[in-house]
């Protein structure tokens, strides 16, 4: 994994804008996280750090947040009407990601240490992209700032859930779940739904008016989510529940032109009915575990970071890299295959943590799970990374 970032890289299509090199570091991220993770559950290696931190981490700070970044640096200055992030500026942020995601990566192998310094270097990239935002959120003239502003908060979310997470994993372990919790509703559930419910109906021709207390209802049952967690653990089930009512009626309020015959709309789509099946799932098998000893495997987070935050994100990931590569904004059969292979994963995962409530042996279908994502992650590379890096025109 060699990049510099000299004067001819600089001028390099690859670094023309801010998606495609962030793009490419999560994806790259995706399929070495979850090969490591692999190959440390089933014994082969053995990381000399957790696990489970290092597969929480990884994926919401590695994958995610770059992810975030490569799409938010391109489209938050254009929600904005504000000028286009300079390269140099965005560039600097990618440095902090590319050099500190080396270190972790590295690091989870070979020494603690490498592994703390890269989460370190991770923590001031992420602090230092907000800020861009928060400057273009500062100088923006629109009077209308209702989706930036969630956007932005969102964004604080994950910085503030990030450096809980460092501390956690460096000084106070107690602490790395309440980041965990943070990190997934108040940062990457909250993120991705303010962005859905500005774009999806939006490229839908949904003619619903917006409605503007749907995010502040919402922010408000997520911050209960979390406390009541906090307080005791799976207490949180009637708090899911209210979600899935607020949402599912959202989306019916929406009329979405479901199923449509365009694939880069029905994976948006999809993408959001995934949020009330999400959170009835997570308040179902919260309740389970409250009054027995049956524990689902996370069922709660993984159902709405892959059946939500996944989907969506392999959506407008595919979006944005057609659009802005000039090629045709249409799915092929290959696309059409990645947007069903996506639902595959979700679908596994799910059955994964079924498995485990009913105390069946699952690490077959867990081994299957992490197999079909990194075929998602490695097929998605092979269909789109010579766009991302050379502009390359698909037929």
């Amino acid at each position: 994994m060699h990049m510099q970032f000299s004067e001819d890289s600089q001028n390099h299509y690859f670094f023309s804008q801010p998606h495609q090199p962030f793009f490419v570091l999560a994806f790259v991220n995706a399929i070495a996280l979850m090969f490591i993770f692999l190959l440390d559950y089933n014994g082969m290696i053995h990381m000399p750090i957790s696990a489970s931190n290092f597969h929480a981490y990884g994926f919401i700070y590695l994958l995610f947040t770059p992810a975030f970044f490569g799409f938010l640096f391109t489209t938050f200055p254009r929600f904005s009407s504000t000028p286009a992030i300079e390269k140099k500026v965005y560039m600097r942020i990618f440095g902090f990601y590319y050099i500190g995601s080396v270190l972790f990566v590295l690091g989870s192998i070979v020494s603690p240490f490498l592994y703390a310094v890269g989460m370190i270097i991770l923590t001031i990239g992420h602090t230092l992209g907000y800020l861009i935002l928060k400057n273009i959120y500062t100088i923006t003239t629109m009077e209308d700032k209702h989706d930036l502003y969630w956007i932005k908060l969102a964004m604080v979310m994950g910085v503030v859930s990030h450096y809980i997470f460092v501390v956690g994993e460096l000084f106070l372990p107690t602490l790395v779940g309440f980041s965990t919790e943070i990190a997934t509703y108040l940062y990457l559930f909250l993120l991705s739904f303010a962005v859905a419910q500005r774009m999806v109906p939006f490229f839908s021709h949904s003619m619903s008016e917006k409605n503007t207390r749907l995010l502040k209802q919402i922010w408000v049952l997520l911050l209960l989510h979390i406390l009541l967690e906090g307080l005791k653990a799976n207490s949180s089930f009637f708090i899911d529940f209210a979600i899935a009512y607020l949402v599912a009626k959202e989306l019916l309020r929406w009329s979405l032109p479901f199923p449509k015959e365009n694939p880069l709309l029905w994976i948006l789509h999809i993408s959001v009915y995934w949020v009330p099946v999400a959170f009835v799932l997570s308040g179902l098998s919260n309740l389970i575990s409250l009054f027995s000893n049956v524990y689902f495997l996370a069922l709660d987070i993984h159902t709405i970071l892959l059946g939500f935050v996944l989907t969506i994100l392999i959506g407008f990931g595919t979006r944005v890299t057609l659009g802005h590569s000039g090629n045709n904004m249409s799915a092929d059969k290959w696309t059409v295959a990645l947007f069903i292979w996506t639902q595959v994963v979700v679908a596994l995962r799910i059955v994964t943590s079924f498995a485990a409530a009913f105390g069946l042996n699952f690490m077959i279908l867990f081994d299957l799970t992490a197999l079909a994502w990194l075929v998602l992650f490695t097929a998605w590379s092979v269909r789109f990374l010579a766009v991302l890096v050379k502009g390359k025109k698909l037929t």
